[in-house]
Formats: structure tokens, C-alpha cells, sequence
């Protein structure tokens, strides 16, 4: 069972639809996808004539110490990627200011991580605009 991050905790997956992997999106427009996830290695680029039509885009985590994922987010945000943007995997909480500084929407993380890393833990990041660099250079 997977665990939902957002600003205001956790919560259940309310997704319903398949999520089909990168490696199975067809070529041409023939079989609609809504949903895709997209292993950290991927060029956002790739993505770009498709983006219309997703409305989830699900980025891999495949170890904290890899970063290419909020890469992966913010060039799809920069796109102009309005739709639902979720990182799954190696996330912890430290990352989670990153991650939605980046253009993620949501975490997803299993239910292992959150036991080990509970809700208040993610909570404590939740204010990320509040908290980065700059505002308290201003401050």
C-alpha cells in the first residue's frame, strides 16, 4: 500500500486510472494515455507532444541520492505541464521542500517510509515556500 504526501499530510491514493510505463506508450495516438511513469532517466523532451494529454505524470526515485527526478519536474513545469506531477520512490522527508519547489504536486512513498518518517516529519517541510534560501536572505 502506498501513502500520498501533499501540504497537509498524508492521504490515500485516490488515482483510478492505469498508469501505463514509459516503456509501453505507444508511438502514435492510437491507445490514449492518461497517466505515465517516467523512470529517472528519461529526457522530458520526450514528453513534450504528449503533454495535453496526461493528466498524471508519475517520476521514479530509484535512490535519495538521486536528483534527476526534480530535473525531470521542473523541465516539465517549465513545458508548461499543468497536470497532476508526482514523484514516487527514494524520497524522504528532508527532499519533500525540493521536491515541490521543483513542480511536484505530491510524494508517493510506501508504507515502510512512513512509518519510519510519520506524518509530522513531512508536516515540519510543508511550509517550503516559506522556508528556502532566499526568503530568509530577505527576512
Amino acid at each position: 500500500m502506498t501513502t500520498l504526501v501533499t501540504d497537509t499530510g498524508f492521504r490515500a491514493d485516490d488515482w483510478t486510472h492505469r498508469i501505463t510505463p514509459y516503456n509501453q506508450v505507444p508511438a502514435n495516438d492510437c491507445d490514449p494515455v492518461v497517466a505515465v511513469d517516467v523512470p529517472s532517466g528519461v529526457d522530458p523532451d520526450d514528453l513534450a507532444d504528449r503533454l495535453d494529454a496526461l493528466k498524471l505524470i508519475r517520476v521514479d526515485f530509484p535512490s535519495f541520492a538521486d536528483g534527476r527526478g526534480f530535473t525531470i519536474a521542473r523541465r516539465l513545469r517549465l513545458m508548461g505541464y499543468t497536470g497532476r506531477l508526482r514523484a514516487r520512490g527514494h524520497v524522504i522527508a528532508d527532499q519533500y521542500a525540493m521536491a515541490r519547489r521543483s513542480g511536484f504536486d505530491e510524494v508517493e512513498i510506501n508504507e515502510t517510509l512512513a512509518k519510519r518518517q510519520p506524518e509530522p516529519q513531512w508536516l515540519a517541510r510543508a511550509k517550503w515556500q516559506a522556508h528556502d534560501y532566499q526568503t530568509r536572505v530577505r527576512g
